[in-house]
């Protein structure tokens, strides 16, 4: 039994020196600079130095195109559809006639309506002549007066209704596929065609608040459309006299030429507008910038040891970021395994060339 207990205490206690080999031989193997996965071992990166510089300020953002001006065609009046004036997808001028609606029965009810024009008409005359002979009262003349206002009203309301039968364009453009034929009948529900004046289009897009006071009336700016790599001019002409609560964004509407139709309305466009041109701004590669939790940050060197800063940025372009504050002019950046990096961790760094 004797040995049998030796035998045991002998394998736990090399049991035990055996893990406490191993920890102390991880321990050194941490603790050694030169080691491959040691914590402090030095890292190869490259970086940059921040210099002033002018910076072009281009804000990137996405908007829509709407037409100038476009209108639903419809008919205020129901009726039987008499004749089509217009082909379509063809151009119209402003006061063509699009459509007629059957009128007949309200020519009727227009004479009819004359006619009882006429008689309190002569009704009012006759007792105006009485009236100044005294022969009835000015209550009896009001009221042949009132009658014949109302039948002049009547006459009115009628002679609309017949006009309205003849629907003409409001603004000259291009109308598009009907729905309608002659001998439909035609009430204000149906959508007869769509008019748009596609001359000038809007593009309408919003920027965020920060930006907000420096977007200014007539600014000039460009815009490209998906499928086409041409650039295309526009003048902001109206601004939203308040910042969205719910999006935080300012929108913002330009408008633009399109003499010869190859902007479509309805299509997105990626517009490029300029803002203030920035002097001594302070600028970093894209590549240095850190995404976190609460911001963005980058690495810097100081003492031989990287530095993670906390940085507020403001216009990215595909190249780099304006920073706002964080890093100041001198500063070296890192630009290169910046995801690795932690902080204090020794680094060597090989500075970049200037373009």
């Amino acid at each position: 039994m004797k040995i049998k207990y030796i035998v045991y205490t002998l394998l736990i206690v090399g049991l035990g020196a055996f893990i406490a080999y191993r920890i102390s031989a991880n321990k050194s193997k941490d603790e050694d600079p030169k080691g491959p996965g040691g914590k402090n071992k030095t890292m190869h990166v490259t970086g940059v130095v921040v210099e002033p510089q002018t910076f072009d300020n281009n804000l990137s953002l996405s908007g829509s195109i709407e037409a100038n001006e476009q209108v639903e065609i419809r008919s205020e009046v129901s009726g039987i559809v008499e004749s089509i004036n217009f082909t379509e997808g063809s151009n119209v001028a402003k006061g063509q006639l699009l459509f007629k609606v059957n009128d007949v029965e309200l020519r009727a009810q227009l004479g009819q309506a004359k006619t009882k024009e006429n008689l309190a008409s002569e009704n009012e005359r006759r007792a105006g002549l009485l009236l100044k002979k005294e022969a009835i009262s000015q209550e009896e003349y009001d009221v042949a007066r009132a009658d014949l206002k109302s039948a002049q009203a009547q006459t009115q309301l009628i002679s609309a209704q017949i006009g309205k039968t003849s629907v003409r364009a409001p603004f000259s453009g291009k109308i598009g596929l009907r729905s309608i034929s002659a001998g439909t009948f035609i009430t204000p529900d149906v959508l007869v065609a769509k008019l748009v004046n596609t001359g000038k289009l809007k593009i309408t897009f919003s920027i965020p608040e920060k930006y907000a006071t420096q977007v200014k009336m007539k600014s000039n700016l460009t815009f490209k459309v998906s499928g086409s790599d041409d650039k295309y001019n526009a003048t902001v002409y109206a601004i939203e006299p308040e910042v969205a609560v719910a999006t935080r964004t300012l929108q913002v509407r330009a408008i633009a030429d399109n003499k010869d139709g190859k902007l479509l309305p309805g299509t997105f466009a990626d517009v490029e507008l300029p803002l203030d041109i920035i002097r001594d701004a302070i600028v970093v590669p894209t590549e240095a910038i850190v995404p976190v939790q609460n911001g963005k940050k980058v690495f810097v060197s100081e003492h031989g040891k990287a530095k993670e800063v906390m940085v507020e940025t403001a216009t990215r372009t595909d190249a780099s970021v304006l920073i706002l504050s964080g890093i100041k002019a001198g500063d070296t950046v890192l630009t290169s395994g910046v995801m690795a990096l932690k902080n204090d961790t020794p680094v060597k760094i090989s500075l970049a060339k200037k373009k």
